[in-house]
């Protein structure tokens, strides 16, 4: 027999689910276009009786949730920012649903570049820029004691950004013991497929003022700095080792916007491996002489690390 055991909801979210989305942005005739994928969940204990007495009185439906999607990219002005847009629907869903108590939306954007067409930039014709994406997640919740003030937390990421550079990499001076067959490498190519994520510093504000509040960020030129950064000093770095650029990239951007609260990074090592071509007559392909090389996806490094600003430089 079965013994019974007390159990309890410890926590719960529900909703939709890559809810795919395409804003084609007519205001001129250059038109513009946001791809997005976008995930939406509502939380608040209103909602346990779902799980645990399978009553449904409180539960908006995830249909609904999905079509809410598609109207408020219809007439909202800020689809174009993810942040903002993704406050506009957890906000909504706040305001709408008294005893929501959580909304958590993450937007994904995927990316197209405009056709040159004629050597000019076609106004309404665009090509898919490999699959790197744009993202943003945020979770708005009611304050303890105020239901009308809000608590956000934000962030907001690069993803699948593949890059690579043919020198100024290096790795010397590792530990070396009787596991260790890797070679030191005074010159190598590096290459990796940078995830960088950046946590935003929002005070607590009253419902009216999500919009307004965040609207002072300015989150596109700060993504556009972020990638910006990322990709001049994995340029310029004569990096030591993967763990000293990924520093210099996270504390360069904490220092460029006040806003930023952390800076984290995941930099799996994408190995290119030169091929030792000695046994075809002698053919000199390793260290100085390397120019033909093998890419080998698996096993791979993984380095991560999240740099924070310090507490005496915090707003």
């Amino acid at each position: 027999m079965t013994a019974t055991v007390n159990v309890y909801l410890d926590k719960q979210e529900y909703g939709k689910d890559k809810v795919r989305l395409l804003k084609v942005h007519k205001d001129t005739n250059v038109h513009r276009v946001d791809d997005l994928t976008i995930r939406c969940l509502l939380s608040g204990s209103s909602f346990t009786t779902s799980y645990t007495e399978a009553s449904n009185k409180a539960v908006v439906a995830t249909d609904s949730i999905k079509n809410t999607c598609y109207i408020l990219a219809k007439s909202s002005k800020v689809v174009d920012t993810l942040e903002l847009f993704a406050a506009e629907l957890a906000n909504h869903f706040l305001n709408t649903y008294g005893w929501v108590e959580g909304a958590h939306v993450t937007i994904i954007r995927h990316r197209w570049a405009r056709m040159i067409i004629d050597g000019k930039e076609h106004n309404h014709s665009f090509w898919r820029d490999g699959d790197e994406t744009r993202q943003t997640e945020i979770f708005i919740k009611r304050g303890p004691n105020c239901k009308g003030r809000r608590t956000i937390d934000l962030k907001s990421s690069i993803a699948g950004l593949l890059v690579l550079k043919t020198t100024g990499s290096s790795f010397e001076d590792f530990v070396r013991d009787e596991y260790t067959t890797l070679p030191e490498a005074k010159d190598r190519v590096l290459s990796t497929c940078v995830d960088a994520t950046w946590e935003f510093n929002v005070p607590a504000v009253d419902s009216v003022n999500v919009l307004s509040t965040l609207g002072q960020i300015p989150f596109n030129t700060i993504y556009d700095s972020v990638r910006d950064v990322t990709c001049d000093i994995f340029a310029k770095d004569e990096s030591a080792s993967v763990q000293a650029t990924l520093y210099k990239m996270a504390a360069k951007s904490i220092n460029n916007w006040k806003w930023l609260e952390r800076v984290s990074y995941a930099l799996p090592n994408r190995h290119f491996f030169a091929v030792d071509l000695n046994y075809f007559r002698g053919t000199k392909n390793l260290q100085e002489h390397a120019d033909v090389y093998q890419p080998v996806a698996d096993p791979s490094g993984l380095i991560t690390a999240t740099v924070a600003r310090s507490l005496s430089a915090r707003l």
